[in-house]
């Protein structure tokens, strides 16, 4: 009786290590990689062009700051855009970009304006003077999630070591007007920054910052419907000069589709770096 009560006992602990060593391997696996895949409707890219040398700017950073862990079921993903035209103006923006500068022009003119500022809101490639208006910014925002998607965007991260994480996306359009030229675009984001600004309009002023955008990748036409962009990010490139300690919960990355003729966002993708 004592002998097969130890068998038993024996196999019962058998079991319980093989339970507990497929329950980490799944657990592994899941955390070697994470995923986000774009809903059946329309997601709001929200740009926000900026600068800390702009003295009406912190109240807009602020504004998109509230949507940094993704707002109205994650259907608003925000990105911070800081241009270069200001740093000439007393204060330079270590963050900002010519090409910042440049996609902001550019959306400008498909719009058919010829003038840029700062703050400035584009919703899904569409500016939106009013963005400061919880009523019309819900009301855009609602209106899109309100279409179904002609595109559909995934994204795959999958950490590497010494810091790297390999991000890949996929972009398939539903467009049947082969005409139609669509360009695919990847953003690398930085959350919880701040700057003590020493010169300009926000002289003495700290300022704080959520989806700074690091790193841009685009645009990559799609060609027969798709595209795919796949890229080795660092973080400490990714962050380079900030002073940041390059923690992966900082970070995200968005993947978005855009009709390069008119300038609308077709689909969004939004997905915080795992590890």
């Amino acid at each position: 009786m004592h002998h097969e009560a130890g068998r038993f006992t024996r196999a019962v602990a058998l079991v319980t290590a093989l339970a507990l060593l497929c329950a980490s391997g799944l657990a592994s696996a899941a955390g070697a990689m994470c995923s986000a895949r774009s809903p059946a409707h329309r997601v709001a890219l929200v740009e926000l062009y900026s600068s800390e040398g702009c003295n009406s700017c912190p109240p807009a950073d602020a504004w998109l700051g509230q949507w940094k862990n993704g707002g109205a079921a994650r259907s608003v993903v925000p990105l911070a855009l800081h241009v270069d035209y200001w740093n000439s103006l007393g204060w330079t923006d270590r963050f900002s970009q010519h090409r910042f500068t440049e996609r902001q022009e550019s959306l400008t003119h498909l719009a058919g304006d010829h003038t840029i500022y700062t703050p400035e809101v584009f919703v899904a490639g569409r500016e939106l003077r009013s963005w400061s208006r919880p009523e019309s910014f819900n009301s855009r925002v609602a209106q899109l999630i309100g279409q179904p998607s002609d595109a559909d965007v995934a994204l795959d991260i999958t950490p590497r070591a010494g810091g790297a994480f390999d991000v890949a996306a996929r972009f398939d359009s539903r467009i049947a007007d082969a005409a139609a030229r669509l360009d695919a675009y990847v953003a690398v984001y930085e959350n919880a920054l701040s700057t003590q600004v020493g010169a300009g309009e926000n002289r003495g002023a700290t300022l704080h910052h959520e989806r700074v955008v690091r790193q841009w990748f685009g645009p990559v036409p799609l060609v027969g419907g798709n595209a795919h962009i796949r890229r080795d990010i660092r973080l400490a490139d990714a962050g380079a000069n900030t002073g940041t300690d390059f923690s992966a919960d900082r970070f995200g990355v968005v993947a978005f589709v855009e009709n390069a003729a008119t300038g609308d966002v077709l689909q969004v993708a939004d997905l915080a770096f795992c590890h």
